[in-house]
């Protein structure tokens, strides 16, 4: 079952490529939100973190899970899998 995983990026963000490591190493696919090339959806992404400006944000569906330390603690838990659908 497919799940619509987003991730909202930035320019040299080393956090940005951990995480979408970790979905690439997943082998799952995913909407990548480049802000420098679309900053109007910053406003998209803020509204949907309640506030956060930080980058990655990291949805799957719909599910805010946060940044990519966020993203890795559900992978230690083991909880990423079944999030992703994997």
């Amino acid at each position: 079952d497919m799940k619509n995983i987003e991730i909202y990026t930035g320019p040299l963000c080393a956090f940005c490529d951990r995480a979408i490591a970790l979905l690439n190493k997943k082998g799952v696919s995913f909407k990548k939100i480049d802000l420098a090339s679309d900053p109007n959806k910053m406003e998209d992404m803020i509204k949907k973190t309640n506030g956060m400006r930080t980058v990655p944000q990291i949805f799957i569906d719909g599910l805010h899970i946060g940044g990519s330390d966020k993203l890795q603690d559900l992978e230690n838990e083991g909880k990423l899998n079944s999030l992703l659908g994997v």
